[in-house]
């Protein structure tokens, strides 16, 4: 029985320590592909890394590709319509997001993965699916919406204002904001991060972050009182806390 013991508690710290070597692997590549693309500055980067490795260890190569699939929206859309974006303004650094930006809209997100390996209570899965979904549908409603359109819509009175400014929505950002919180939902569901009866939740609580980003935007951003970051965490936190409640 001893011998057993021995051997499971060998086999175990073997896996564990494969697991660590490929999180290592996988972030090092990942890494420097995203630097590569210009997707994140080098401070990003390192960011990024700490995230990616986190997620990885905590839950696998399902939580890596969910990751993946943020990037993929955040990178394909910062890039869509650039040209204009420089002209309003509002375009991202052409070295990519720094690590303010990757943390703001990560953290959360990493926070719940790792409290999650930790009590293995899937609420907190759930809570990391929403807030991935929700950073991935504030940034392709913030990118698509610049992108399309000059002028926006207030969202707390519904005044017109120059695309960009903070708290201003229209069609095509939060059409594609939801498009994108389904995508990375779907996305999480295929990798058996969640189940079926969980996805709504995820998309619901998603959605919900977005828009209370765009109303702390429009009340507090505009005013100074908040930075773009601190509305992206906070994004992220309502979206996490939301699905957190609901399952």
């Amino acid at each position: 029985m001893n011998v057993l013991r021995q051997f499971g508690g060998m086999w175990a710290g073997t896996a564990s320590l494969r697991l660590i070597w490929t999180a290592g692997l996988v972030t090092v590549a990942f890494t420097a592909l995203a630097r590569w693309l210009r997707g994140v500055s080098r401070s990003g980067a390192m960011a990024g890394a700490v995230v990616c490795f986190i997620l990885y260890v905590s839950a696998g190569i399902g939580a890596f590709v969910a990751l993946v699939s943020v990037f993929i929206l955040a990178w394909i859309t910062t890039r869509f319509g650039y040209k204009r974006k420089q002209r309003l303004g509002t375009a991202e650094r052409s070295e990519g997001r720094t690590a303010s930006q990757v943390l703001a809209n990560l953290s959360i997100a990493t926070a719940c993965i790792a409290v999650f390996s930790l009590t293995g209570r899937v609420a907190y899965l759930v809570g990391f699916v929403a807030a991935l979904a929700e950073a991935a549908a504030d940034t392709v409603s913030s990118e698509l919406g610049q992108a399309s359109n000059e002028k926006a819509r207030l969202i707390t009175t519904w005044e017109e204002v120059p695309a960009g400014t903070d708290g201003g929505v229209t069609g095509p950002g939060t059409i594609g904001g939801m498009m994108a919180a389904v995508f990375v939902s779907l996305v999480c569901l295929a990798a058996r991060l969640v189940g079926s009866r969980q996805l709504s939740i995820c998309i619901i609580a998603a959605l919900f972050g977005m828009m209370t980003d765009s109303y702390l935007g429009a009340l507090l951003e505009r005013r100074g009182l908040l930075n773009n970051d601190s509305v992206n965490f906070l994004g992220t936190l309502v979206a996490a806390g939301a699905a957190i409640a609901l399952s």
